[in-house]
Order: structure tokens, then sequence, then C-alpha cells
């Protein structure tokens, strides 16, 4: 796996490009000399724990036949005050919709993917303490 990530020149927007092609923009807050015109780089990180996790339990839900209709993911987190300005604390908050879902087979799957699967949260947890929970909304 290979990332290019370019400078674009004047301010602090770079451009990364994975090794699928797909291409996204990062930049810093005005008061730093960026334009604000993509997300902070630990909003990145984030971001990528979202899609990580998410990826996971939509997957394992649909193989337990579960009938989702939407899954969003709230991400909380607490940065150290010092440089460097690591993450601290990261909360991942689950809400998951749909009809007639099985609580025990949502939190196997929450839990699975917190715990075993997604390398995204595995990598993190080795210095960030990291807890997760869910809730379920009927639709």
């Amino acid at each position: 796996m290979t990332t290019i990530v370019k400078w674009q020149g004047s301010g602090m927007a770079f451009d990364a490009t994975a090794s699928t092609g797909h291409t996204v923009r990062m930049d810093a807050a005005p008061e730093v000399g960026g334009e604000n015109t993509g997300p902070r780089p630990m909003e990145m990180v984030l971001m990528g724990l979202g899609g990580c996790t998410g990826i996971d339990v939509v997957m394992m839900l649909q193989k337990m036949s579960q009938d989702i209709k939407d899954v969003q993911i709230e991400i909380e987190s607490e940065r150290s005050s010092e440089i460097p300005k690591v993450f601290t604390k990261i909360h991942v908050h689950f809400k998951v919709y749909g009809s007639e879902l099985n609580d025990k087979k949502v939190k196997r799957a929450v839990d699975l993917s917190a715990e075993k699967y997604c390398s995204v949260s595995k990598m993190l947890e080795a210095t960030v303490e990291m807890s997760h929970d869910f809730e379920i909304i009927e639709v």
C-alpha cells in the first residue's frame, strides 16, 4: 500500500493520493496558514477509524441477516494539551437503524470490530484509551 501526499504550492493544503487512485485534500486552519479547504490530518485519522469500523459492522450485520437501514458512527476524542497533541481518548458511538434488530447481534458486531477486526482501532488502542457503545433505532 502506497500513498503520495503533495503540497499544493501555497498555504497548508496537501492532496493525498492512495494507491487506489482516490484523492483527498487536507488543510490547516486559517490561523496557522491554511485556507480550510479540507479536513485536518487528525480529523482524517478519526474518519479512517469510523470508516474501518463501519465497514466491519455493516458486513457482519448483513451476514447475520439483520435488516439494517442505516449506520451512523459518532466519534468523540480528546487530545493531549502538550505537543505532540496526540489522541488520549476516543469514544465510538454507533447508531444502528433498522427493523427488528437483535440487540445481541448488534453488540457482537460492534464488539468484534472494536476488539478484533478494525485495523485502525487496533492500531490506536496501543496508545489511546478506546471505548465504544451503540444504540438501536427502530425504523
